[in-house]
């Protein structure tokens, strides 16, 4: 195992989107905000969805969003193509194309080689060229703590957005890839072990999955980011004025999470995760806190989650009159 001091985690007080912001102290933050409301505006600051959206003609709608953060993993060249999938992400959980991206950089140049930077960049390049989304330019600045990600532009048909407030009560919930990323990125920092399947599952675009909810005809959607299942899903509930049910044991999960768990690998903003949904969350009394702590592992990259059935993925639970989330 390499030195931890020479290690790119090393760097980083929390790793990828456990180093968010607490959603309940961001919530706190930008209470009583707004921004430019409008006719064209169709998806704004209200319900703190995955990305603004702007009608500029009948059919079409821009969309902007932005993401970054510490690495994650210790590999500079998986670490880029790590963000840049979290950054486009947010695109596609709108239902939209990505059409061109910045690069956002924030590198201890005296610190690390700037040949690791380019790693980074490389990674990130490769990524959004699969997208087929163009990176044109970036900001960057010296900074004490390695940082990266994307400034991402898209574009959507105004009438096949995919919303955070449009959940329908009697519909099911599908989520397209396995959580635990959090937790197992957790162990990496602590030990040095890689996990493939975790760096394969957070590299993996959600163009796809995207592409088949818009054609179904799907119109509620997320993404499993930075605030971990039950915190996406409670706000999607929370903007729709519907509750939530959430199947624990079909929920899939990434191999080594259950071990990782019980040997302690859990972030703190897992934990204030949970402590942020607790007080609207209801179990059954075969559910653990181990389960919980899961379902609201901060995950990076995370899969979409779709109100409505998507094949090829598992259905989780579902949509329900009331509020809340219940887990079962």
């Amino acid at each position: 195992m390499t030195d931890n001091h020479d290690r790119l985690t090393s760097f980083a007080h929390g790793g990828g989107c456990a180093c968010k912001i607490p959603p309940g102290e961001l919530e706190d933050a930008v209470r009583g905000l707004v921004g430019q409301p409008g006719p064209d505006v169709l998806v704004g600051l209200d319900d703190g969805d995955d990305a603004s959206a702007v009608r500029v003609r009948e059919d079409l709608a821009v969309l902007s969003t932005a993401d970054f953060f510490t690495p994650v993993i210790d590999d500079a060249y998986d670490w880029g193509r790590i963000s840049a999938a979290n950054a486009l992400s947010d695109v596609y959980a709108m239902g939209g194309t990505p059409v061109t991206a910045i690069n956002l950089v924030g590198w201890p140049r005296e610190k690390l080689p700037m040949e690791l930077l380019t790693e980074v960049l490389r990674g990130g390049l490769d990524v959004a060229a699969a997208a087929n989304c163009p990176i044109a330019g970036g900001h960057s600045i010296d900074d004490p703590e390695p940082k990266y990600g994307m400034a991402v532009t898209g574009v959507a048909h105004p009438d096949e957005l995919m919303r955070n407030d449009a959940a329908e009560a009697g519909l099911p919930l599908t989520l397209t890839k396995p959580i635990g990323v959090g937790i197992l990125n957790n162990r990496h920092k602590a030990t040095g072990e890689d996990f493939e399947e975790a760096v394969a599952t957070m590299t993996s675009l959600n163009a796809e999955a995207a592409r088949a909810a818009v054609a179904a005809g799907i119109r509620a959607a997320t993404d499993v980011t930075g605030f971990g299942l039950l915190g996406h899903l409670f706000k999607m509930a929370r903007a729709s004025g519907v509750g939530a049910v959430i199947d624990a044991a079909a929920v899939p999960r990434l191999d080594g999470v259950d071990e990782s768990i019980a040997a302690g690998y859990v972030s703190g903003g897992t934990r204030r995760n949970l402590d942020w949904v607790r007080p609207d969350l209801t179990t059954d009394d075969s559910v653990t806190e181990e389960d919980l702590l899961l379902l609201a592992d901060a995950q990076t990259s995370g899969g979409l989650l779709v109100v409505g059935e998507l094949p090829g993925h598992p259905v989780i639970g579902e949509i329900v009159a009331g509020s809340g989330v219940h887990v079962r």
